[in-house]
């Protein structure tokens, strides 16, 4: 026990900050009666990913691609691999991954979401959006594409702005904070005495 009390307790300390940051933001959610879905990003410590991941789930949330190989996703590094065309990136992977792997663009502009809907993009993320413009984007694009486009925003996005982006028209907010800048919670452990016997 006390080879493996300090490990223990930071593991647990992390988990529960993340568990505990995520529930606020369910909870902020379920008060104001939206209907979207809180998620984590891939913004995690190297080799804590499943950890964190899990935490994420404890608190209410999802958490987005447990690795690379569940959905595909183009930023803009990828887009300007394929001549700056979203549309190129979205058909060279769709030829690679087949029908049964969801793509996701990370947008920076409605028109790039558009082009990327139009592409056959499963998931559109609109990426450091103003609230009030990415409310209007993803109702405008929920509009022109009926077949169910999921959209997603993301960047900066915090436990004092989350209300902002609720929208019928927004499926998932994901917060790079939930694993990234959440506070630990503080545990210890304590050997005690009962009959003359040492227990944790």
């Amino acid at each position: 026990v006390l080879q493996g009390e300090r490990t223990a307790l930071n593991i647990l300390s992390r988990a529960s900050g993340i568990a505990t940051d995520t529930q606020t933001l369910v909870g902020i959610k379920n008060l104001n009666g939206w209907h979207g879905e809180v998620a984590a990003t891939r913004k995690v410590t190297p080799g804590f990913r499943l950890i964190e991941k899990y935490a994420v789930i404890v608190g209410g949330g999802v958490p987005h691609r447990m690795n690379l190989s569940d959905m595909t996703m183009l930023k803009d590094n990828h887009i300007w691999a394929c001549n700056k065309s979203i549309g190129d990136a979205v058909r060279k992977v769709r030829s690679a991954c087949g029908f049964s792997n969801k793509i996701e663009v990370e947008c920076q502009s409605l028109e790039e979401a558009r082009e990327a809907a139009n592409a056959g993009a499963e998931v559109v993320m609109l990426d450091n959006f103003p609230p009030s413009e990415a409310k209007e984007a993803a109702r405008k694009l929920k509009a022109e594409f009926s077949r169910g486009l999921t959209i997603e925003v993301s960047g900066g996005l915090s436990r004092e702005t989350a209300a902002e982006y609720f929208s019928e028209h927004v499926d998932v907010l994901s917060f790079g904070s939930l694993t990234h800048g959440y506070g630990p919670i503080d545990f210890s452990l304590k050997i005690a005495t009962v009959e003359g016997e040492a227990v944790c």
